[in-house]
């Protein structure tokens, strides 16, 4: 009898913090001690807390460890499994309280959160098909198949939640099934966008890591509603444990007859394939990733025709992404007015973040809809670590743009977010500090978007590149203030005359920064400074002949050889030679060293 389950987080994360070796040495540990019978380890997907894995969650206790090494794992054997006792050493601690927390539902992290996305991730082990039938799995398609539903009935059901597009626009979802249903062929499909290209985003990537067969299900249901026998998931190749995942779900499902022909002896047909991706940020646009399915370049299509009408093949189709899709089986289990009961009048249900950046807790949090983001960042995320002070939030990724402090008590939903000129996007939030440079902030993302865009479109391949090269003339403290009129007008020509979204949006992270932060922009022009002091053309580093020792730290760390001096001797940096690293101030004991 099986009497303590040790889960142990084994998505990317964690992963990438060597917890697959925890699973060993606790496997191998377990055997040498005899407990076999009596204890069971699982892999899970992520459990939300990044910021503390690798993660380890026993029952029956609900114990939460975290930052768990190999070297743990024989005093959480000893004392935990065999002795019960708590190895309070690996407990939370919570950073404003000092608070010892046991379960991980009980941290701050966890409290305001809902998890209908995210709801078994970190659960169940998601290479196993019956956990996640035993946590009401597969029943959704049941409840439609069993009980003979009309597909306009399952539709209904999707369009009375509420439920919009995760993936970015908002659209919502019961009317593009809608569309889809309504066009007349013998054919169609539907298609999941897990390509998920915005940099730090990672939603998409978790619910696939930890619960497979939620979108598996979903997509069965989508296609049972539209007229559809044939899914595909369209992810890219860098996510290596999701793929495998979804490869195995995919593989049991069929084992098991749901999936394939005749499931569950109903008559319905629905399989679904996967198809990797290169990793190419236009191809998260729906008529790009389609092109790309079929084996061609990853470009889009004018639109209309609509994918509903004409998608992949040239036949209707529906694509949704992830996280889309995983709220579908509850909806149809709960009932749309349960689902409607989260969020704000016009943005229904929850929305998954993947937070980092300057916060305490990075990771991934589920919030109802209308959460500001005041609570984000210092309830769920902990505050701005070391001290500093809130400065934005960028919401949207490359496509998105920066909310700035005054903001802060925005409710998170979509209309707000795109009345004060961000929008909410796949779900990346990336918190910011005052000491980062807004300016530099924006030109991060064109950067991103100038390698990103397909070159189909003349206003997108060129015109970001000459919005680029503005703003790096503001950087380098070259530009003139009608270049920032210019730099503004030619931003609302790329959203206005672009082809698909990619440069339809690409402007935004300019015009949100140029906004809010124009006295920043100003600064760069008119005075030649940086007031964050990270444009490097912009700053120098001067050692204050007072303050040095002469200990000559800076001279042998630097690596452009810029700092001469005596040893006991005031030391100089000869401005020619300096890169302007930082290396010097980083190693000076005495704080002599400067950057202005």
């Amino acid at each position: 009898m099986i009497r303590a389950h040790i889960l142990v987080c084994g998505g990317t994360g964690c992963t990438s913090n060597k917890s697959l070796e925890i699973i060993e040495e606790l496997k191998k540990q377990i055997q040498e001690k005899g407990l076999s019978e009596e204890v069971q380890v699982v892999t899970t997907g992520c459990f939300g807390l990044c910021a503390k894995g690798p993660i380890m969650v026993i029952y029956p206790e609900g114990a939460f460890y975290h930052s768990v090494t190999k070297a743990d794992v024989s005093e959480i054997i000893d004392e935990h499994i065999i002795k019960g006792r708590i190895v309070k050493r690996l407990l939370h601690v919570e950073e404003d309280t000092k608070d010892v927390v046991l379960s991980l539902n009980e941290t701050e992290f966890l409290k305001k959160q809902v998890r209908v996305a995210l709801r078994n991730c970190g659960v169940i082990d998601p290479e196993n098909i019956d956990e996640y039938i035993g946590k009401d799995g597969y029943q959704a398609i049941g409840k439609i198949l069993t009980e003979k539903m009309a597909p306009q009935d399952v539709i209904k059901i999707i369009k009375d939640s509420g439920l919009r597009g995760r993936g970015g626009a908002g659209f919502p979802t019961g009317m593009k099934w809608d569309f889809a249903s309504r066009s007349v062929n013998d054919v169609k499909y539907v298609c999941c966008n897990a390509d998920e290209g915005d940099p730090g985003a990672f939603m998409d990537r978790s619910v696939l890591e930890g619960d497979p067969h939620v979108v598996i299900e979903a997509m069965t249901i989508a296609g049972y509603a539209i007229g559809a026998h044939q899914g595909y998931v369209y992810i890219r190749a860098e996510y290596p444990i999701a793929v495998k995942r979804l490869g195995i779900a995919i593989k049991q499902a069929r084992e098991y007859g749901l999936l394939g022909k005749n499931i569950m002896e109903s008559g319905f047909d629905f399989d679904i394939d996967i198809r990797l991706g290169s990793g190419a940020f236009v191809c998260g646009e729906e008529t790009a990733l389609m092109t790309s399915i079929e084996g061609f370049r990853g470009e889009p299509h004018p639109r209309p025709p609509f994918p509903a009408v004409k998608g992949l093949f040239q036949k209707p189709t529906i694509l949704n992404n992830v996280e889309t899709y995983a709220n579908i089986p509850q909806i149809i289990r709960n009932g749309a007015e349960w689902f409607n009961q989260m969020g704000t009048e016009k943005s229904k249900g929850t929305k998954v973040f993947a937070l980092g950046g300057n916060i305490v807790n990075t990771g991934l949090v589920e919030i109802p809809m209308g959460t500001t983001l005041r609570e984000v960042v210092y309830d769920i995320g902990g505050g701005i670590p070391n001290g500093r002070k809130f400065k934005a939030a960028q919401t949207g990724g490359p496509s998105g743009g920066c909310i700035p402090a005054e903001h802060i008590d925005i409710p998170i939903d979509y209309d707000n977010l795109i009345s004060i000129g961000s929008m909410m996007g796949s779900g990346g939030l990336i918190v910011m500090d005052d000491s980062k440079c807004m300016v530099d902030i924006a030109k991060f993302f064109l950067e991103f978007t100038v390698d990103e865009s397909c070159g189909k479109c003349t206003p997108c391949r060129i015109g970001i590149r000459r919005l680029l090269e503005m703003l790096t003339k503001v950087t380098d403290g070259t530009a003139t203030m009608e270049d920032l009129d210019k730099m503004e007008e030619l931003c609302y020509y790329i959203k206005d005359n672009s082809l698909c979204g990619l440069g339809q949006t690409a402007p935004n992270p300019v015009l949100s920064t140029l906004r809010y932060f124009r006295n920043e922009y100003e600064a760069h022009v008119k005075e030649k400074r940086c007031p964050a002091g990270v444009c490097k053309k912009l700053i120098s580093y001067v050692i204050d002949p007072e303050k040095c020792k002469g200990c000559t730290l800076c001279a042998r760390n630097c690596p452009a050889g810029a700092i001469s001096g005596e040893v006991r001797k005031p030391h100089v940096i000869d401005k020619s030679k300096c890169v302007k690293c930082g290396v010097c101030m980083d190693n000076c004991k005495f704080g002599a060293i400067s950057k202005k």
